[in-house]
């Protein structure tokens, strides 16, 4: 017989010798069938598999196992984090209620901390708090008004600003006209109990002019020649530092020196001139430190525990004492022990002790976080924006209100000398708080310019989002339920 049929007859003889029925029935419990033979019963017979119910799994619990990225935990936190703090509109909001939170809470903290000192000058427990909310309401419209005002008149602003200002701070000089508080000649009488510190409006005017100055530049191309880069900001800078210096407001002095390097940084200045800049500085303030007795005291009380036997670093060590009582929460709201004659000045550069000790860590590390949320909103609409104008005051305004929190928060905390200038939109004075809400109105104003913040903007207008959804519902015949 040939190989091909003993082939054919074998091929047979093995199909005749597999039951059909059992070819096409379910395997036994317990005994799987062949891989071939199952998937030829199924075959054979049209049957399939029971589909396994949408979830379970082989643990038949029900439960589908997460897919990894997916499910709960800190990724999926982190995720949804990213994805908020990438809309468009949330460094507006950022910028917007870290403000004025940071504003209220200082409100309640200027009442809390003046009321002994107001009513040892005998006046009423509020007066202090009473003249910074008439600041805070004052501040609020300003704010409001910077909010709403668009870019290119925010530009138009910088040379009168700037002009008003430098003839404030040359007023404050004359003899009769100028005043001289806790030392320092810096202050303009406004009637009643008012009075007016031009020096803190020369760091809007700063930023408002350096800004535009080098954006002009910047579209000229000019920024890449030094002389182009320093001349005439930086003499400006000068001029503006040695009014202050000449009252003897070296805490101001140091911001505005701040503000003039972030904005030589933000425009691209080179190492080698910066570090010129910066050494010059150094040196002039190392002389005038030297050269000024209580200076020199100021730079000896960093890190002192408790003052010494003549009285000095007074400040410094309550300043410590305060924090170090008040715990973890605080011994209570009003409750502060060294707020009745033992902290000088608790209601304006010391204010953060106060709070460390009525609200405790909790409240200092609040303040602290709206301060770097404020802080990072103003690095990212400075660092979104096409516009050199925009990122030029941005960073400014950013720097300005970043290092005066820091070397406020750095004195009380004993690791920077006491400069005396106060927390930024916290501290008590009306002079202070009016310049910077109107930076904070600014920045407000720039995240609100963004393309894609002005889109999401408008489609939050009621009109806008009516008409939108008109659009996409489709029209329905009469008959058509």
């Amino acid at each position: 017989m040939p190989a091909d049929e003993r082939f054919a007859v074998r091929r047979e003889s093995v199909r005749a010798s597999v039951p059909r029925p059992l070819a096409a029935a379910p395997a036994p419990a317990g005994v799987p069938l062949p891989p071939g033979l199952a998937l030829r019963g199924r075959l054979a017979t049209g049957a399939r598999r029971p589909e396994t119910p949408r979830g379970s799994g082989r643990g038949g619990s029900g439960s589908r196992t997460p897919r990894p990225g997916r499910g709960g935990g800190p990724r999926r936190a982190y995720e949804r984090a990213r994805r908020a703090w990438d809309r468009p509109l949330t460094a507006y909001y950022v910028i917007l209620g870290s403000s004025l939170l940071i504003t209220v809470l200082g409100l309640v903290m200027v009442y809390s901390a003046s009321m002994i000192k107001a009513l040892d000058i005998s006046k009423p427990a509020t007066y202090f708090f009473g003249k910074q909310f008439l600041a805070a309401v004052i501040g609020g419209g300003l704010m409001l008004i910077a909010a709403r005002m668009p870019v290119k008149l925010h530009r138009g602003l910088a040379y009168p600003i700037l002009m008003v200002t430098v003839f404030l701070m040359v007023l404050v000089q004359v003899p009769g006209i100028g005043m001289s508080v806790n030392g320092n000649q810096n202050w303009l009488y406004l009637g009643g109990p008012f009075q007016l510190q031009p020096s803190e409006f020369g760091k809007l005017a700063l930023i408002l002019w350096g800004a535009d100055l080098l954006a002009r530049k910047q579209d000229k191309r000019l920024l890449t020649q030094w002389k182009h880069m320093l001349v005439p900001l930086v003499p400006v800078a000068f001029m503006l530092l040695g009014l202050i210096m000449l009252g003897g407001d070296m805490g101001t002095a140091i911001i505005l020196t701040a503000i003039l390097f972030g904005l030589l940084w933000l425009a691209g200045a080179p190492t080698r001139l910066f570090a010129g800049v910066l050494g010059f500085a150094a040196v002039l303030a190392f002389l005038l430190i030297r050269t000024s007795p209580n200076r020199m005291s100021r730079l000896a009380c960093m890190g002192v525990s408790e003052p010494d036997p003549e009285g000095g670093c007074w400040q410094a060590a309550h300043g410590i004492y305060a924090l170090a009582s008040g715990g973890w929460f605080g011994s209570g709201l009003g409750a502060s022990v060294e707020k009745w004659g033992q902290l000088p000045e608790p209601h304006t550069d010391f204010i953060f002790a106060i709070t460390g000790e009525e609200l405790g860590l909790a409240g200092t590390l609040s303040v602290l976080a709206l301060f770097a949320a404020l802080g990072y909103a103003g690095i990212r609409v400075a660092g979104r924006t096409e516009d050199p104008f925009v990122r030029y005051a941005a960073g400014g305004v950013t720097t300005w209100i970043t290092a005066q929190a820091v070397i406020n928060i750095g004195a009380v905390l004993g690791l920077l000398p006491i400069a005396g200038v106060p927390l930024p939109l916290f501290s008590y004075g009306g002079s202070a708080l009016l310049p910077t809400m109107f930076a904070v109105g600014l920045m407000i104003a720039f995240a609100r310019e963004d393309p894609a913040a002005k889109v999401a903007l408008a489609m939050r207008k009621p009109g806008v989002r009516w008409k939108t959804m008109r659009r996409r519902v489709k029209k329905r015949s009469s008959g058509e339920r």
